[in-house]
């Protein structure tokens, strides 16, 4: 653009020589020569300014795009960091409840190995079934506790992922939309149905780059009957936690933009500016006048978004009528382009990633919390099953000393019959024999 503004400079310096050099020569020049001159240095210079304020207008675009990405980028290294710290947080706390899980085996098994070896095969039999009944539930808890950990680890390593995809996504939108700046004017001089149908298609394309959930998070074209029996086709619904939607109605006002582009024209450009501008206030009447909230199932803000899908055009409005914004804030109506909508999404996709996660949360926190409260009552059962081997320890020794131990113990006298001569073919084992008597062995 700046080469443009030389040349046409150096022209105009041309043709200022050439008129002198042919005064110099020429004393004769009337007057008409002379305005005719006059005009044509007017007319470039007004081409001069016009070219000069496009190229500013175009290079404010692009700075902005700039610091957007700029923005993006400083967000993406802050996320990474965070992702960073809560993957090692993820690891630390699997390989805590790994090592957990292989002490309690540990420990359940030395546990199981001396019950068995103390008492008959009935009373194992009878404790290996109630160690199962209280290990495997836990066990169950456990390995249900480790997947929950190990999908949440998945999970944030496929947003991370998914973000590097977003901001790829993002950077490529931006230079889609330069190019749909330069080739407006050749790709919107249709109808106002092609207008609608290309503001709809670049709806879409924000729509897929924000990271929203399509039929989960947003809504296209869904039909709403009112309490008075009306219908309404609402462009694009977005969801909010707490049962709450966005509406965004997508308006083009293309044409007299365009117009205005085409023409050198100071007249017809300030015609083609009232006409855009009508054209735009127009569009917030229209939409004030849909009363959203009478519409059942709808928990709307106060507002609804209303999309102007030209960057271009939505700098010219308010560069040529900045109190059009206010107008349509007093009519709860919010102009937003392509980079403050895609924006506004990319923040209502990070408030749902952030609910899910607290959702995560609360979980994991539920799920240790019965962990805690199964293991509490696994070694409250333990200590029962210590003190009713502790009672049957005791009577069974209680009843071995009664059979061995004092005057005329059944044992002593079993074993007199023996001496008498009853006729045995097996012998009392020594151990059940009182070491400070003696007995007789056959």
């Amino acid at each position: 653009m700046t080469i443009i503004v030389l040349l046409i400079g150096i022209a105009i310096g041309f043709a200022f020589g050439w008129l002198l050099k042919k005064n110099n020569t020429n004393s004769d020049l009337n007057d008409t020569n002379a305005n005719q001159l006059n005009e044509t240095i007017a007319s470039l210079n007004a081409r001069i300014e016009a070219a000069k304020e496009n190229y500013k207008e175009q290079k404010d675009i692009i700075d902005t795009l700039s610091k957007q990405k700029d923005n993006l980028i400083s967000d993406n290294s802050q996320l990474k960091e965070a992702n960073q710290n809560l993957e090692h947080k993820l690891k630390e706390h699997k390989d805590e409840v790994d090592q957990l899980q292989k002490k309690f085996t540990l420990e359940f098994e030395n546990i199981a190995s001396k019950l068995l070896k103390q008492n008959s095969n009935e009373f194992a039999k009878s404790n290996q079934e109630r160690l199962s009944e209280i290990l495997n539930p836990l066990k169950e808890n456990i390995k249900n506790f480790e997947q929950k950990v190990e999908d949440k680890y998945v999970k944030e390593v496929k947003e991370r992922s998914a973000l590097m995809t977003e901001i790829k996504t993002l950077s490529e939108l931006n230079q889609q939309m330069r190019e749909d700046a330069q080739n407006l004017t050749t790709a919107l001089k249709g109808n106002a149905k092609t207008q609608g149908n290309w503001g709809e298609l670049i709806l879409d394309k924000i729509l897929e780059s924000s990271g929203l959930i399509k039929g989960e998070e947003y809504k296209k074209e869904d039909y709403y009957t009112n309490q008075i029996g009306g219908g309404s086709r609402l462009d694009v619904i977005i969801k909010l936690p707490e049962d709450k939607q966005i509406i965004i109605d997508s308006k083009v006002s293309i044409t007299a933009y365009i117009n205005y582009t085409e023409t050198n024209n100071e007249t017809e450009k300030s015609i083609q500016i009232k006409a855009h501008l009508a054209s735009v206030k127009s569009h917030i009447d229209t939409l004030s006048k849909k009363d959203y909230s009478q519409i059942p199932g709808l928990n709307t803000p106060d507002f609804v978004l209303l999309f102007m899908p030209s960057e271009p055009s939505f700098s010219f409005t308010l560069q040529n009528d900045n109190s059009l914004w206010e107008y349509a804030w007093d009519k709860k109506i919010v102009i937003v382009s392509p980079s403050t909508l895609l924006a506004t999404l990319k923040t209502v996709a990070s408030v749902w990633r952030q609910e899910r996660q607290t959702k995560n949360a609360i979980e994991i926190a539920r799920q240790s919390g019965a962990l805690y409260d199964k293991f509490v009552g696994f070694l409250d059962d333990l200590e029962k099953i210590n003190k009713g081997l502790t009672n049957s320890q005791s009577a069974y020794q209680e009843a071995i000393n009664k059979l061995k131990t004092g005057s005329g113990n059944l044992i002593g006298r079993i074993e007199k019959i023996k001496t008498l001569g009853a006729k045995t073919s097996k012998q009392i084992d020594v151990s059940y024999f009182d070491e400070n008597e003696n007995h007789i062995e056959e």
